[in-house]
């Protein structure tokens, strides 16, 4: 299915709205959502696959508080690499399980990633190792270490009702 072609309906935009909320910690949290949606536990996995298909969710994995997996230390970092080894230099980069994520910007520094460690001296051992095996020169890259971690909720509202209600029960 081409990413453009599929349109969501009312149910599927519950459905994203649901899936933003807490996953029920019950054996079948599919199908207490679908409960709560109207619609089946089988209908909710078939949208699903297809909102999935469609390159709408790319995943639903938990939010985990790293402070209290005996992380302490976090960073932002920001490397000035060469377009022509964005690519390669991403996946040593996101080769390090430290690392939760790296993105592209369209700037001087146009490669971002996220780094936890124990304490400070694990971030800057991964750093450096980083930068040598990639040949980036620490002149080009910006360590920003977390001074006040401020979370944020982010949600998108999709459906008109949210996620109480609004679907039409349809599968």
């Amino acid at each position: 299915m081409s990413p453009t072609s599929f349109v969501p309906d009312q149910t599927d935009l519950a459905l994203l709205d649901a899936l933003q909320e807490d996953l029920p910690l019950v054996a079948r949290p599919w199908k207490e959502i679908a409960d709560r949606l109207g619609t089946s536990e089988a209908g909710i996995l078939r949208r699903m696959e297809t909102l999935r298909e469609a390159g709408i969710i790319r995943g639903i994995s938990p939010v985990l508080e790293s402070h209290h997996l005996g992380l302490h230390a976090a960073t932002l970092v920001a490397l000035h690499v060469p377009d022509e080894r964005i690519d390669e230099i991403a996946a040593v980069i996101s080769s390090y399980p430290e690392v939760s994520h790296n993105f592209r910007r369209d700037h001087y520094y146009s490669l971002w990633f996220t780094l936890a460690s124990k304490d400070r001296e694990g971030i800057r051992k991964v750093l450096d190792e980083i930068l040598d095996r990639t040949g980036i020169p620490a002149s080009d890259a910006l360590d920003l270490p977390t001074v006040q971690k401020m979370k944020i909720d982010v949600r998108f509202s999709f459906s008109q009702a949210g996620s109480s209600g609004g679907a039409d029960g349809s599968d």
